[in-house]
């Protein structure tokens, strides 16, 4: 399982790479043929803005795992190991929360535009917001790990010692 999930995170590591290469050619690739040869790729705006959203939500996903977005900890470092343990999933537990009504927004938003063709491409608007539906529901799952690990008795998250901070 444990392998699963880490080529599962591979996979969207590579897909954040495949939205960023995309984007950085499209609007590349655009300049160039604007300013050489007065001419320009239609699909280029349209499909660089899929990608960058993509990419935005592959990238929370992928830092929601590796628990690498900021965190301020002051109060909580004081607390005995039950009141940290404590907070730890109340703050798991909101997030849940926020997730699944993100996801449930998202996911309301998909239904509504899957039949409407996107400006340029054609392509169904649903799939824009299906970014949206992604995210919330990794970002359960990933909140529902947490949690059931922390109250499992899990090893609490410390931040990086100084040492390693300052290399």
């Amino acid at each position: 399982m444990h392998k699963l999930i880490e080529g599962y995170f591979t996979l969207l590591k590579v897909a954040g790479i495949i939205c960023l290469v995309t984007m950085v050619v499209m609007v590349f690739g655009n300049v160039v043929l604007r300013y050489a040869f007065n001419e320009s790729i239609l699909v280029s705006e349209e499909v660089s803005r899929w990608a960058f959203v993509w990419l935005t939500f592959l990238g929370a996903v992928i830092l929601l795992r590796e628990r690498g977005h900021m965190n301020v900890d002051l109060a909580l470092r004081v607390l005995p190991q039950w009141g940290e343990r404590g907070c730890l999933i109340l703050s798991q537990l909101l997030m849940l929360a926020c997730s699944g009504l993100f996801l449930w927004g998202s996911w309301q938003q998909v239904q509504i535009n899957l039949n409407v063709p996107s400006p340029v491409t054609g392509w169904s608007m649903g799939l824009f917001y299906g970014a949206g539906v992604f995210f919330g529901l990794s970002a359960c799952l990933i909140h529902l790990y947490e949690i059931v690990r922390l109250a499992m008795g899990g090893e609490l998250p410390r931040p990086a010692p100084d040492a390693e901070l300052h290399q």
